[in-house]
């Protein structure tokens, strides 16, 4: 995600950072190379302007000029710029109306508008503690139908049966009220969508609008398609006035010109973002978070986030109370590594910590990672019961008769045990970590 403009942003600003004083000459020069690499990204060219206009007046005010760390200030003038361009605080879901409140989703063919209200469904059930009914109005693909019905199956929400042959503006009335008299407090209304935007499709999404008033219109638009997505996102806003977008597919080639360009074109907020195909793969869009990804800052708190979403409550309480107790044996090593994979990849985590955007840069080491991983894992395997609880039994004996075992080598064995012997020392400050955590989120 962000890959190439992160990676030209982070040049420039690395430069930057090593001036011991900037000038009128070096900021101009640095603002020209980052000007080339938003507009590389296919970042809207008066976004562009607007962006670079804003960072100049302030990098070349007192702010900057009598900074004690000019570099770092410069930075940090761009961080907060890209903050505002990316809808300066997060934009929740509104979900404060009288039940069943309407969530409608709108978008081209092949938005991904179908995988998104499934995701977001799941999002409510989980996090939100919704009960969510999904509603498919795309009578036009029956395969979309067939296809949310077996994802609504899948996060366990509620599903509208629609009939081949049944009109949308009908299928969405009937569905408002079957979840009014079945206890579903949100409905997400899957509608239909075209190649191209004709008056066809404007005039069944305004029929439909009009005849459910959803308190929430969310756009779903493909991120890979740039400038396009965003020219969408204008077209939708100017026919039915949405309430904000969900960016799709961005954890494949996206260059982030739609994600910056936007908030700043349409003045509607992104409210969700994907990263990948499975159910679980869509974020909240945090404006902040962001930028600090495309800086290579990291994102701690949607780490932290995961991590705690990935750990059941009493699994992690089980665990804390085995770190106090210094009980973190290999067995609890082994149940940690295979937490960390419901996570999410590798990549995904590496980005959302400070210091390792070049580790998730280098194909060849997240693939040396992956396999230390799953040899860690075929090790402690081929360990019995009692090694795996105690580690300082494993003589030079039993060490080769793992390595065997686990067709590694006792050279391996050495490496884990010492990798485990790090983690269960960190893993005692992760407690202060998470207080800290939960107090920086209490305050948003």
């Amino acid at each position: 995600m962000f890959e190439g403009i992160s990676e030209k942003l982070n040049t420039t600003l690395k430069k930057v950072r090593g001036y011991g004083k900037l000038s009128d000459k070096n900021i101009e020069e640095a603002l020209r190379e980052v000007r080339l690499s938003l507009l590389e990204a296919d970042v809207n060219f008066k976004v562009v302007r607007e962006f670079i206009g804003s960072v100049k007046e302030r990098a070349l005010g007192q702010e900057v000029l009598q900074s004690l760390s000019p570099g770092q200030q410069f930075i940090k003038i761009v961080h907060e710029e890209l903050i505002s361009v990316l809808g300066d605080q997060s934009s929740e879901l509104d979900l404060k109306a009288s039940p069943p409140v309407g969530i409608m989703l709108v978008g081209l063919q092949g938005s991904g508008k179908t995988t998104s209200a499934s995701k977001i469904a799941r999002f409510l059930k989980e996090k939100l503690n919704r009960n969510p009914y999904l509603v498919p109005a795309d009578v036009y693909r029956p395969a979309a139908i067939d296809q949310l019905k077996v994802l609504a199956e899948q996060v366990g929400a509620g599903i509208y049966d629609t009939q081949p042959g049944a009109k949308p503006v009908e299928i969405c009335k009937d569905a408002m009220e079957i979840a009014r008299s079945g206890g579903y407090d949100t409905v997400i209304i899957d509608t239909a969508g075209r190649l191209h935007i004709d008056e066809e499709l404007m005039d069944e999404l305004k029929n439909i609008k009009a005849a459910v008033n959803p308190h929430q219109i969310l756009l779903v638009a493909d991120a890979m398609t740039g400038q396009d997505a965003v020219n969408v996102s204008s077209s939708f806003n100017e026919a039915i006035d949405i309430d904000g977008v969900v960016l799709t597919k961005m954890d494949g080639d996206a260059r982030g010109g739609a994600a910056l360009s936007i908030k700043a074109v349409t003045g509607k907020p992104i409210k969700f973002f994907g990263t990948g195909e499975k159910l679980d793969a869509i974020e909240v869009f945090y404006p902040d978070r962001i930028a600090s990804r495309i800086l290579g800052m990291g994102d701690v708190l949607t780490f932290i986030e995961k991590a705690q979403s990935a750990f059941e409550d009493k699994k992690a309480e089980e665990m804390a109370k085995k770190l106090l107790k210094k009980e973190f044996s290999l067995a609890d090593f082994k149940d940690a590594m295979l937490t960390m994979n419901k996570m999410g990849s590798l990549e995904s985590m590496t980005q959302m910590i400070p210091g390792m955007k070049q580790v998730s840069n280098n194909p060849k080491a997240l693939e040396t990672a992956e396999k230390e991983i799953k040899k860690t894992i075929a090790i402690i395997d081929s360990m019995t019961p009692k090694e795996r609880l105690n580690h300082t039994i494993l003589n030079g004996n039993r060490r080769k008769r793992i390595a065997k075992g686990s067709g590694t080598r006792v050279e391996d064995i050495n490496r884990m045990i010492k990798n485990y012997m790090q983690m269960r020392n960190m893993m005692k400050n992760m407690g202060k970590m998470g207080k800290l955590a939960k107090r920086m989120m209490k305050v948003r």
